[in-house]
């Protein structure tokens, strides 16, 4: 049994933490806000860095924290039946709704888009799509050692890959940064932190906080407060290796718009900045290692997902739900990269709340005595506001007119919650209904306490 951790061992969890995260959409979203933001891109930056790494760091924190056993128990603290809809959801989610599908989708437009004439792009897409999943399917089905030493090899080879190529764009710029888009000409910093949401990292922190603290513990850490030590100390090193990767890659994108042009995601930068600082060899190089690391992640979205849906319904077996999934993750993957993103913004908008108030009520949970009653009226009030978010969001995406019931939510949701154009019109009532349940909770548990000591 340890007391401490020693740096060396905190730090080979930190550098597994960082390869859980790191995956297709570490790569695409800051190369496509680089391109957007332009001049803006510093603000944009910061925000895409508090939702991308700093929300990520807070969940790892909170499952610590929490000291729950798994996503589920600690979301039961609402409700149980709560607490299998969002972790079910927040599963599919990150698994075969949107995550792993842009896993297959950003290893074609990285790795194979380039080298395909455009008349054959679509078809293209669909071969590779059938094989990729096909080989996700086969080692899902047949877990193997292959898959984490492939996994060992590769986040290494992946870091230095980058590193040479981010060191290049800063030493030789492709260019100046261009006029931003209109989306970021003001707010850039809001619009960079809702961008963060797309990493879909925090949402994968509340599964991956257990991974983390069951290698803490496997080490022979057993007090709570040694695990949240180390757990944070492992958090700070994926969250800055995250970060580095975060800044570098979206300056590579602001600088490559006057020599590209915009892009309508972040795959064709990466691969065209490839090409052009180390030409057919770097493409290929870069290639290799994002098919093979977009693979790894892609088999372990499916096999998380088999063995929690088979923890819920036992009748159906694992088989079968990792059948179904990949081949779930296929047919989406085959509407293409920009219309999984597109889709999957509403989704996160309405989630991303929900995930972050839950972070917020673990920590404060003790002050308030862990009433049940703070955290149905938080998830309540978080709920009410964000499911309204996703709807717009969605209007607004696909120019859709807003019927007129959304419409007059939505108005008046403008005209009295602060921030509520920014996307966090949940923030301010949230805490103001936390301190009022939170006073009623204390005094309630108070009074427990003293009809206990005068029963005594």
């Amino acid at each position: 049994m340890k007391e401490k951790l020693s740096f060396s061992s905190y730090f080979v969890i930190g550098v597994m933490l960082f390869a859980l995260f790191f995956g297709a959409g570490n790569l695409i979203f800051p190369a496509s806000l680089g391109q957007n933001a332009g001049t803006n891109l510093w603000p944009a930056v910061i925000g895409f860095l508090i939702t991308g790494t700093g929300l990520p760091f807070l969940g790892i924190l909170a499952m610590g924290f929490s000291g729950s056993r798994n996503l589920q128990e600690l979301a039961s603290r609402i409700h149980p039946v709560y607490a299998v809809i969002f972790t079910a959801l927040l599963y599919l989610t990150i698994g075969p709704f949107f995550a792993t599908p842009r896993t297959g989708a950003v290893a074609y437009d990285i790795g194979i888009a380039p080298f395909v004439a455009d008349d054959y792009v679509k078809i293209g897409l669909f071969i590779f799509t059938l094989l990729f999943f096909g080989i996700t399917l086969w080692l899902s089905l047949n877990p193997s050692k292959i898959v984490d030493r492939v996994g060992k090899i590769l986040s290494p080879g992946i870091i230095i890959l980058l590193a040479v190529l981010l060191i290049t764009v800063i030493v030789k710029p492709m260019g100046s940064f261009e006029a931003p888009q209109e989306a970021y000409s003001s707010g850039a910093f809001m619009k960079g932190f809702t961008e963060g949401y797309n990493t879909m990292d925090a949402l994968a922190s509340l599964v991956f906080g257990i991974i983390v603290i069951n290698a803490i513990r496997a080490l022979g850490i057993t007090s709570k407060k040694e695990i949240l030590s180390a757990t944070m100390k492992s958090g700070i090193v994926a969250t800055i290796f995250l970060g580095i990767i975060y800044v570098g890659i979206a300056y590579l994108g602001a600088t490559s718009t006057g020599m590209f042009g915009l892009f309508d995601t972040g795959g064709p930068v990466l691969s065209n900045a490839s090409s052009y600082y180390f030409g057919t060899f770097g493409a290929v190089m870069l290639a290799i290692i994002i098919i093979l690391a977009c693979l790894t992640t892609s088999i372990g979205l499916i096999t998380a997902c088999g063995e929690y849906f088979n923890l819920l319904f036992p009748k159906i077996s694992y088989k079968a739900f990792v059948l179904f999934f990949s081949l779930l993750s296929f047919t989406i993957a085959n509407f293409g990269l920009a219309n999984i993103i597109n889709y999957s913004v509403p989704v996160l908008m309405f989630l991303y709340p929900l995930a972050i108030v839950l972070m917020l009520l673990t920590f404060l949970s003790p002050l308030f005595k862990h009433s049940r009653l703070v955290y149905v009226a938080a998830i309540a009030v978080t709920f009410c506001i964000s499911i309204i978010d996703g709807l717009k969001t969605f209007f607004d995406i696909f120019e859709i007119q807003y019927p007129n019931w959304l419409f007059s939510i939505i108005d008046f949701y403008k005209n009295n919650l602060p921030m509520y154009t920014e996307g966090l019109g949940w923030l301010v009532p949230v805490l103001v209904v936390i301190l009022v349940t939170g006073i009623i909770g204390r005094v309630k548990y108070q009074k427990q306490e003293d009809m206990r000591a005068t029963e005594v």
